[in-house]
């Protein structure tokens, strides 16, 4: 799916993705490091979601990901990277 397509989507999960995707290209073209807008987004995302669902659901949560990165799950082809 294409970003202008994603944009049209009416999946708000989509939409969220976008306005991410959107911001992190506002980012790399004011020069910000990837490695530091992933970690503003990952501490962005973490800080919320212990403040609405707390750090034991956060904890079991963020628990499985050392397994799906070795894993592989969040690894994309050179092409599909963004």
């Amino acid at each position: 799916m294409m970003l202008d397509e994603l944009r049209q989507s009416g999946d708000t999960s989509m939409k969220a993705l976008t306005i991410i995707l959107d911001a992190w290209d506002l980012g790399a073209e004011d020069g910000v490091a990837p490695e530091i807008m992933a970690y503003a987004a990952l501490y962005t995302a973490l800080t919320d979601l212990v403040s609405l669902f707390g750090e034991e659901a956060v904890a079991a949560l963020t628990g499985n990901l050392v397994r799906k990165v070795e894993k592989g799950d969040f690894s994309m082809p050179a092409a599909a990277c963004h």
